[in-house]
């Protein structure tokens, strides 16, 4: 099996400040913006987090051409840093990086959290650095308790709420499992997503094997009928992931067929005559080319 080749030198390099050669202009109001302001109260509070990317050094400058991460790099010079940790890229540097990069995943952001309070770091500092309230903090650092291994592993990549771990940890791991497939197959990582799921939960899966009390304006019967439908959805959907590569796999091929079949002058003329309002059909499908609507 071939291996991915890495993007960057896996070791950091210091490189000093004024060896480092933007690739890019200063955006104009940058000193005022919100997400300046927030990188510098974080650099500020607990030092640098992440990395500059930098190219290999120039043999006629001798400097880095600076990749990603010229907020950063503002806010270093502004706070009296002579220089950075760099990561040193082996690809093709003609591109911005941010563009290749995938935002931070929430549980991601747990482990950083996790990791800047283990080394010392108060919530409280974490709260100004990061510029939002101190609770939001908790929630983030205590983000995967009650939460099972199988389930972390799924949500990994994602970006998500903290409230949807507060309703997972009210059920017990296999649950947890078959909810978290259902939400991302849904593409719908939201709280209200998981409190429905949560709902139609049968009491022997939650936590506590107490069902959940009923809510203020919802009847018994509105609650079971929810249920129902809740558990009937999950079968369909499931139903229909199971079959939708060969699916789609056929229509493929059905496509192919009908092109080449109407490519035939005379089956085409024969269908038009006989029936046309099948062959308006048949023109359709081969001219599709997506299966979004």
């Amino acid at each position: 099996m071939s291996k991915v080749a890495l993007g960057f030198i896996p070791e950091t390099l210091t490189v000093a400040l004024d060896n480092l050669l933007p690739s890019r202009k200063t955006p104009e109001g940058l000193a005022t913006s919100r997400k300046y302001r927030q990188i510098l109260a974080s650099i500020t509070e607990i030092g640098l987090i992440e990395p500059l990317s930098v190219a290999p050094v120039s043999e006629d400058s001798r400097q880095h051409l600076l990749l990603d991460g010229h907020i950063r790099l503002i806010a270093l010079r502004e706070l009296g840093y002579t220089d950075a940790p760099c990561l040193i890229a082996k690809d093709d540097e003609s591109y911005t990086y941010n563009t290749r990069i995938n935002r931070i995943s929430t549980i991601q952001e747990h482990y950083m959290i996790r990791r800047a309070i283990d080394r010392g770091v108060s919530p409280s500092r974490l709260a100004v650095a990061l510029g939002v309230d101190i609770s939001l903090i908790h929630k983030k650092a205590t983000l995967l308790d009650g939460v099972c291994e199988e389930a972390t592993e799924l949500l990994k990549d994602r970006e998500f709420t903290t409230n949807v771990s507060r309703v997972l940890r009210q059920m017990k791991p296999l649950r947890q499992v078959e909810c978290v497939e259902l939400m991302i197959s849904a593409n719908n990582l939201t709280t209200s997503y998981a409190d429905a799921l949560l709902a139609a939960t049968p009491a022997d899966m939650l936590i506590d094997g107490k069902k959940l009390k009923k809510r203020a304006g919802v009847t018994q019967e509105q609650m079971s009928r929810m249920e129902r439908e809740m558990a009937n959805v999950q079968g369909q959907y499931k139903l229909v992931e199971q079959t939708y590569g060969q699916d789609v796999l056929n229509m493929v091929l059905a496509r192919g067929y009908l092109a080449k079949l109407l490519e035939n002058k005379s089956v085409a003329r024969f269908i038009k005559q006989r029936r046309p309002e099948v062959l308006e059909q048949f023109e359709v499908i081969v001219e599709t080319t997506s299966l979004e609507p």
